[in-house]
């Protein structure tokens, strides 16, 4: 444990199921003592970070650990239009049972998430208002959720734009900035999982989501000239952008701590991997706690 707790200003970055990790990331710098003042995410990191100022962390991880099970293919609601594959609806509604839709102003942790306004080219910056709706925007991947629509906006992803929101976390005398990367071009950490549990939950899901990519694949053959299939290019191509984008902010705002997370860990819809995502949050926070720590000589790290 920390011998003084520190207070941390944290930004979680988007990186689809890959977020997961910011659980076991938040849990661990609490258990090293470290008091977490506020919160700036985009995407998962906005999902993920909200939840937690919400105080409702593990009741979101419990729900989570079951996405293995087929019933999570059920809260997915499909649509296959041009604005995206999923509404996203169901999900969320299913989310409201146990998260509460509470004003962002009123929480106890600062919270700030992040979207992209498409219609009018710019990042929208969620500092007031219900969290639901924040958390629903800045989640909205291109081309695969949704967008969210108002009376003169289209808002998708914050990641599009800014995945690393660090210019807008509000800061504190004396905090400590730890900033958090899941798109990380670093080695994977594989944490040891009951093989005969992962096997059967690798095996749902991949039955599932292959019945997912067999849609896709006969909307891409539509045009039998098209080899191109054109979610893959648009998806990788915002990966990219992304990943560039992340790593100029991360020049342009260095963090005391950064934590990152191979960007190789999982898919971005490998949502069955949750408990192994989680650990390797842990076990990364650990190592980068270790490194801060020896550069202070300030901080023990118990394991």
């Amino acid at each position: 444990m920390a011998n003084i707790k520190k207070n941390v200003s944290l930004v979680l970055s988007g990186g689809g199921a890959r977020g997961i990790a910011h659980i076991g990331i938040i849990e661990e710098l609490e258990k090293q003592g470290f008091n977490i003042k506020s919160i700036s995410g985009t995407s998962m990191g906005a999902l993920v970070g909200g939840i937690y100022a919400l105080g409702k962390m593990q009741e979101y991880k419990e729900w989570i650990y079951t996405l293995d099970e087929l019933e999570v293919f059920k809260l997915i609601d499909f649509t296959f239009n041009s604005q995206g594959l999923v509404k996203g609806e169901r999900v969320f509604e299913k989310m409201k049972k146990f998260i509460p839709d509470k004003d962002i102003e009123k929480l106890k942790i600062n919270f700030i998430a992040t979207a992209t306004d498409i219609t009018n080219r710019k990042e929208v910056i969620f500092t007031k208002g219900k969290i639901c709706k924040a958390i629903r925007a800045s989640i909205a991947i291109p081309t695969i959720f949704t967008p969210v629509k108002t009376k003169n906006s289209i808002l998708v992803d914050g990641g599009v734009i800014n995945n690393i929101p660090i210019n807008h976390v509000k800061r504190t005398k004396g905090d400590i900035l730890v900033v958090v990367n899941v798109n990380a071009d670093v080695p994977v950490y594989k944490p040891h999982i009951s093989k005969r549990k992962k096997e059967k939950k690798q095996s749902i899901y991949l039955k599932e989501i292959r019945k997912l990519k067999n849609k896709l694949d006969e909307i891409n053959s539509k045009n039998k000239n098209k080899k191109i299939n054109y979610f893959d290019i648009i998806n990788k191509t915002i990966s990219i952008l992304t990943q560039q984008i992340s790593k100029m902010k991360i020049e342009q705002f260095p963090p005391d701590i950064l934590i990152n997370v191979s960007r190789n860990s999982c898919g971005v819809f490998d949502f069955y991997k949750a408990e192994e995502l989680v650990e390797i949050g842990r076990h990364t926070t650990i190592e980068s706690l270790k490194e801060y720590g020896n550069k202070l000589h300030t901080i023990k790290i118990q394991d």
